[in-house]
């Protein structure tokens, strides 16, 4: 097998996933689905006909009401004790590494089977513990070891992305590199030049790498707390004893992995017993008629096409009326800004932290590359121009560049001859 063939760079992300070779040190993603060459990384199993299907077909199947499970931001869940628990689909029980396998190797069959691969990783599965950091990567690599990969190694993300911009770049500068994916929040200072592109060794042009367990899904999560569910019930006053609804109800119906385990007969008795207490009982029949019809996912999809709408536009309206029976909610930006704005700080302590490890002034740096399907937000992007007010500001492919880097990386660690 040839290196085109045998070696490849797998982004696999929590909202989207891409793969790619490099042949030549030419890089080149993989069209997966209809021609794109990034997919959803989900996964839906049809309680209807017993299939599997991932990517677009997965969550097109779920959204046109088939019967069936599905799964997002599988990984989210490397590193937590979720990994090895099993869940309930159909008539079987599989774990969440099992799951995460099944998606790989669905991708790795697109791509004609590579046999080895550098995979992405933020520079943090787990913030603050190294140890459970460890164990992501270890079950992220006996993941791809059973979807078939045999040779597997790691690259940072945001260094992927580091070298992708590098084949852009004219003369030798400083390149702060953000990746705002669907979990993590990742950047690195690395040194980019035309010189330098393909040396074997690039550790002494890695300046500085840090990240923060802070991504789309949880701008997600927060605007549909902060903007939807009190039509829902959340925060509504209970009639005795000065109590509110159950906040975990609607923390777990805005947590992807999480909304399946309110499809539960227990769970809405409960919800109706609450219901005879509540001052405005619609709100609970408006949750009710989301979690009994399995509507939580279409939810949160929508909210989180709402999130993209408001990186163009001041203002959306929510059509709620399929969703839960109610009139549209009208979301502002500023709205989503106030909603965010604690995680945007957290972010920014992570870029001045980027900057103190590498010992480089912000006005060093020459360009901003942006990565990541939550980099275009305005709010960030307000940041970072109040951080680095030197340099440009440079719009990568928010879906393609880290994989591209990471053929590129897969090129340069297992070369011609590597199978």
């Amino acid at each position: 097998m040839t290196l085109a063939s045998g070696a490849c760079g797998l982004d696999f992300g929590t909202s989207n996933s891409a793969i790619g070779h490099a042949a030549e040190a030419h890089p080149a993603l993989i069209p997966l689905q209809e021609g794109r060459v990034s997919i959803p990384t989900a996964v839906f199993f049809s309680f209807e006909d017993a299939s599997v299907t991932f990517g677009r077909d997965a969550v097109s199947r779920y959204l046109q009401r088939e019967n069936g499970r599905l799964m997002r931001s599988l990984k989210s869940v490397l590193g937590s004790s979720l990994i090895h628990e099993q869940t309930q689909v159909g008539a079987k029980r599989l774990r969440f590494d099992e799951i995460v396998s099944l998606f790989l190797s669905y991708v790795r069959n697109a791509a004609d089977e590579p046999a080895s691969v550098v995979m992405g990783r933020p520079v943090f599965f787990v913030d603050e513990n190294p140890e459970a950091d460890k164990n992501a990567e270890d079950q992220l690599r006996q993941a791809a070891q059973h979807a078939g990969f045999k040779h597997i190694e790691f690259q940072f993300e945001p260094i992927a992305a580091a070298l992708d911009y590098e084949r852009q770049v004219a003369a030798e500068e400083l390149a702060f590199v953000v990746d705002i994916g669907g979990g993590t929040s990742d950047f690195s200072i690395v040194r980019v030049a035309p010189h330098r592109r393909g040396k074997p060794d690039r550790k002494s042009d890695i300046l500085a790498y840090s990240g923060v367990h802070i991504g789309g899904t949880d701008f997600d999560r927060r605007l549909e707390l902060d903007a939807v569910l009190p039509s829902l019930g959340l925060g509504a006053k209970l009639r005795h004893k000065n109590m509110e609804t159950p906040s975990w109800w609607y923390q777990d119906l805005a947590t992807w992995q999480r909304i399946n385990f309110l499809y539960d007969s227990k769970i809405f008795a409960d919800m109706r017993q609450v219901r005879r207490d509540m001052f405005e009982p619609e709100k609970l029949d408006r949750l009710l008629e989301v979690l009994e019809n399995r509507k939580g996912h279409a939810l949160l999809t929508a909210v989180e096409d709402v999130k993209i709408e408001l990186s163009s536009v001041s203002q959306v309206s929510m059509d709620l009326q399929k969703l839960a029976g109610i009139e549209p909610i009208d979301i502002t930006r500023q709205q989503f800004e106030r909603a965010i704005a604690d995680q945007i700080d957290r972010i920014h302590t992570t870029i001045r932290s980027t900057l103190s490890q590498s010992n480089v002034s912000a006005d060093a740096i020459g360009a901003v590359f942006l990565t990541g399907g939550s980099s275009r937000i305005p709010l960030l992007l307000a940041t970072l121009r109040e951080a680095f007010t030197n340099a440009r500001i440079v719009e990568g492919d928010a879906f393609g560049s880290v994989a591209t880097g990471l053929a590129l990386e897969a090129h340069s660690r297992f070369g011609a001859t590597h199978v």
